[in-house]
């Protein structure tokens, strides 16, 4: 069976089905061949007591940057969940917006790994992740 990626229309309104990204504000700002990134406003309510970016809003990000990618790279025809992340922080952000580009590294039959670069909106690294989904069920069948 050959496997259509999403369009760019069809991978926006995936990540928009989801309510918790769109809490978040997230948006599909860019597709490439092997993921895609996403961004985020950063605004007062995503912030910490220290006034800087929450790191869970960056540890969301990295998880849906590389969740859209997979649902992209599969058609969105099969269910999918994370089983394991790990982020690294380099930087505090305050203003402005964060962008997250993951990269597919490996698309197996049942699971996906993934990385992603957090940055903020003048490029500087803020922090890094390794995503590993687990795909749920099996292709569908071709149709004849």
């Amino acid at each position: 069976m050959i496997q259509r990626k999403l369009s760019v229309s069809e991978t926006r309104r995936v990540l928009a089905d989801i309510p918790f990204n769109k809490l978040l504000g997230m948006r599909v700002s860019r597709t490439h061949r092997d993921g895609v990134t996403i961004e985020c406003k950063i605004v007062a309510h995503l912030l910490n007591k220290a006034r800087v970016l929450h790191g869970g809003v960056s540890a969301v990000l990295a998880d849906a940057a590389v969740g859209i990618a997979l649902h992209r790279h599969l058609g969105d025809h099969r269910p999918i969940t994370t089983v394991e992340m790990k982020i690294n922080y380099f930087r505090p952000v305050k203003k402005g917006r964060v962008f997250a580009r993951s990269r597919l590294l490996r698309v197996g039959s049942t699971l996906c790994i993934g990385r992603v670069d957090i940055a903020d909106a003048q490029s500087r690294a803020i922090g890094t992740a390794l995503v590993t989904y687990m795909i749920l069920s099996a292709p569908p069948p071709a149709s004849s």
